[in-house]
Parts: structure tokens; sequence; C-alpha cells
């Protein structure tokens, strides 16, 4: 029995894991182009000069599980094609390829490990009073922002987005305003529309611009493009569909998870990637006993966003993910968010993690 796991974040990981662990005497490989798992939602403190954000696969992986480093190009009829030539056969194939940034030209990107070391670099060369912006007003924004603001305060911040926190409460949004004044953010409430070519200059929809020596673009953006070059029927933003079980409905050799399955109310986050590897690798063991596979169900219990290292905000939402009119905030808060993300590793690395079931 040969499964290939392709992508080693958090879906693919657990879903690598748990398979491992269920089907009994499976040649469980992962095809990744790098060789760490990496925490994306750790980035952002990666980019401040935090801590790592990376482990090595081969201590994320239980033994037995094989590594191939490289790029899928194309997945076809029980057989996965790599960028280098090499064809590899499958019975069952997890599809992990998660999600992309497209940030524009002479921006650095947050979400991927390249930009965030590009940032990194970019941020640590910059002298005293040096003005530094955050395009995005999402949860990764405003992490980024603020960590950036809590690790050099002796930068100048701004934050551009037309919102600021939507997915939250009110309540909840008034304290991550109040949590990001506190750093000296200033937020620009504004649409971002291109840079200066010559000063770097970030200009804004309204006709106004801010100095920026350096920009940093916090905002995800659609899908590697895997699912609809291999002919898998996808949506209209390029993610997989799926059925009830997170099964391909083109293949039901393909189970997809992660931010690029295509499964009504997901939002991307690690809470969001690590119940739907867990499940479909249950159901592949399902199947391969003869028993019937159960329906993906899946709840959310809260948003949690860091304000540098000592402040936070988790935000309680119901299982649609809709907010509730209750926040914890503060210190206790930057606690618990760190807790999270860390259960979020290690149930990766375990492969034991528990969820919420959906609403009805």
């Amino acid at each position: 029995m040969k499964i290939v796991v392709v992508g080693a974040g958090y879906a693919g990981t657990i879903a690598a894991n748990r398979a491992a662990r269920k089907v009994k005497g499976a040649e469980v490989t992962v095809i990744n182009p790098r060789e760490e798992f990496v925490e994306r939602v750790r980035l952002h403190e990666r980019v401040a000069g935090g801590g790592g954000a990376a482990t090595p696969l081969s201590a994320m992986l239980r033994d037995g599980v094989r590594v191939r480093l490289g790029t899928v190009e194309r997945i076809g009829d029980g057989e996965v094609t790599l960028q280098d030539g090499e064809v590899s056969g499958f019975d069952y194939l997890f599809l992990a390829v998660g999600s992309t940034v497209r940030a524009p030209e002479g921006t650095i990107p947050v979400g991927t490990w390249e930009g965030a070391e590009q940032g990194r670099a970019a941020l640590a060369g910059l002298p005293d009073g040096s003005p530094v912006t955050v395009v995005g007003g999402g949860l990764t924004g405003i992490e980024t922002a603020a960590e950036v603001a809590s690790a050099r305060p002796d930068l100048r911040v701004s934050l551009v987005s037309p919102t600021l926190g939507d997915s939250l409460a009110e309540g909840g949004r008034r304290r991550v305003r109040k949590g990001l004044e506190r750093l000296n953010v200033e937020v620009v409430q504004d649409t971002f529309a291109g840079l200066d070519p010559e000063t770097g200059a970030v200009l804004l929809a309204s006709g106004g611009r801010i100095a920026s020596g350096l920009t940093l673009w916090a905002i995800l953006e659609g899908v590697p493009d895997l699912a609809a070059r291999s002919g898998l029927k996808v949506d209209g933003e390029g993610r997989a569909i799926v059925d009830e079980t997170l099964r391909s409905v083109s293949d039901q050799r393909i189970f997809v998870v992660g931010d690029c399955a295509a499964v009504p109310g997901a939002r991307a986050a690690c809470a969001t990637a690590l119940p739907q590897g867990a499940h479909a690798a249950d159901t592949l063991a399902r199947v391969l006993t003869g028993r019937r596979p159960a329906p993906y169900s899946m709840g959310y219990a809260g948003q949690a966003i860091s304000l540098g290292r000592r402040d936070a905000v988790i935000q309680t939402t119901r299982r649609d993910d809709s907010p509730r009119g209750l926040h914890l905030a503060g210190r206790a808060a930057a606690v618990a968010k760190e807790t999270i993300v860390r259960y979020a590793r290690t149930g990766a690395r375990t492969a034991v993690y528990g969820w919420l079931r959906g609403p009805k």
C-alpha cells in the first residue's frame, strides 16, 4: 500500500503521521519542497527577529515515513510527476499544498518562509527611526505590525488596510486597536495602491502616500494551481472540490485537506488544517478495513491574535466561526495564544488532536 502526501504543513504532517499509525503496513512518503516543517502561524515572529518557526521534518514525522524533497508538477491516474521528471505511483494520496501569497513587486510577503527570512534580514538592517509599513488588516497583518513594533520600538510602524479585524466582534476590534496604539502602530484605513518606484513610498487609493523603508505584505491570497493543473475539479478560487469525507470528487484515491480544499465555511488556519488532515487519514483507515466513512464535521471555538509577546486577544466564536461578544485580552490571552500554537505543532507531530463537531 503506497500512500503519498503532497505538502508538509499542518494538514499534510498530521495526515502522514496518522495514516502511518492507522494503516498497517503502509508505505508513506511525504513530498515537500523543504526539509523543514514550517509553523506558518509563527512567521510574523520570525520576521521580527524572534525564535525559529521551522523544525526538521525528521523530528516531526513518525519513524518509517519517507521524505522526498521536491515539487510536484502534476498528479494523475495514480501517479505523481515531480518537476525533476521523477514519476512515483500511489494507491492513495493526500493533497495538502496549502495557500499562496501574491505579494506586489517591491513588497515582502510575510506568509512564506522565504519571505519571512527576507523580511527578517531587511528589518534587521533598518536604522533607528525608519518607517515600516504592513499591508493587511486581517489577523496576519495585525500580528505582524504588533510584533515588529514590539521588537523594534525605534521604528515607525504603520498598518494599511480599509478595515481592521473584520472577523472579530466590535469589542475585540476595539481591544486590538487599543493594543496597536499602545505599541505606537499607526492604523491607516485606506487601500494599498502600489509603491512609488523611486522612493518606495506606499501609494494609497485616496491619493495619499506613506514613506516606507520596508513594506511587508500580510495578505494570504489563493492556492497553488496543482489541483487545477492535474485536472481535478476546482472551485472559482482554484480549491479542489471534495465530497463530505474530503475525497476529491474527481478521483476517490485523492484526499484534499487544508487551505487547498474547498470545504464550505472553512477558514485558512491551523485550527482548520489539523482536523481535516486527521479526518482524512481516519477515513482512509476506515475504507481499507471495510467500514463506512464518516462525514467530516468541524466547529470553531475562537480566534487568537497576538499583539507582541505580552499581549493578545482571544475572540470567542460560535462553531460556524461567527464572533460572540466575549473576548479575553492581555497577558493571560498571550499565554493562551502561545499554548494554542504549541498544541497545534504537537498535534501535527503526534497525530493526536481533538476538535469540536461542526454546527448543525
